[in-house]
């Protein structure tokens, strides 16, 4: 199975994390940050889905809308590391369950972004995710 491209999206707003997210939707998979290569012994997956967990209530004119190839989930804010690890874990495991090629978690807070880093690092998710260096919207 071949491994997840990760980017962690931070920002001061719901809505420069949902635009950041939409302009690394736009660029190609096989360019984006962290994508899985033909040289890193990867298999591409058998369809060319990108996932988003979004920490947080949408915008009003959220640029990111579930559809064909997008797989969009929104969950209650909180630190993802510390009161929402459980909530995040279940989404995860469906969302990787779909083997998406491009993986993106807006966070609503950087407070715990290493912690966030190492748990997603560590197994099982090692094996599944590859992670990108972390985005500032």
């Amino acid at each position: 199975m071949a491994h997840a491209a990760t980017i962690l999206v931070t920002g001061a707003s719901a809505a420069a994390r949902e635009q950041a997210i939409a302009a690394l939707l736009a660029i190609s998979p096989t360019s984006a940050p962290g994508a899985p290569g033909a040289a890193e012994g990867m298999s591409a997956p058998a369809q060319d889905l990108s996932a988003v967990i979004l920490e947080g209530l949408g915008v009003a004119a959220t640029p990111l809308e579930s559809g064909p190839g997008l797989q969009v989930v929104r969950i209650a804010p909180g630190c993802l590391c510390c009161d929402g690890n459980l909530v995040l874990r279940v989404t995860l495991n469906r969302l990787l369950r779909q083997r998406p090629r491009r993986l993106f978690i807006g966070l609503a807070s950087s407070e715990h972004l290493d912690q966030l880093r190492s748990w997603l690092a560590a197994p099982p998710y090692d094996q599944l995710l590859a992670l990108s260096p972390t985005v500032q919207a």
